[in-house]
């Protein structure tokens, strides 16, 4: 990890990006983090998008809290999925 200070950060990003092998490069101001330039794998840019939208993490977090408070399983929410289909319609 790599800490450069806010007021000496004078190289480019991609300076900075060719960096990130050895680990992230945290942005500091007065010794706190503010900034943090992270290697990504494995991950696209809609994850990426949607992991710091704070809505969403909202939406997230709320679902994980019902889950916890409800209690839940994959044949529970079945259950709840079969309860919504309207009657008499053909499933396959």
């Amino acid at each position: 990890m790599k800490l450069v200070d806010k007021k000496k950060a004078t190289a480019t990003l991609a300076a900075y990006a060719e960096q990130l092998a050895s680990g992230p490069v945290v942005l500091t101001e007065r010794g706190k983090p503010v900034a943090a330039l992270v290697a990504l794998e494995n991950v696209d840019l809609e994850t990426v998008l949607l992991s710091t939208n704070p809505r969403f993490m909202e939406l997230i977090e709320r679902s994980r809290r019902r889950v916890r408070a409800e209690g839940g399983s994959s044949a529970e929410m079945r259950r709840r999925l079969e309860k919504r289909k309207p009657k008499g319609r053909v499933t396959q």
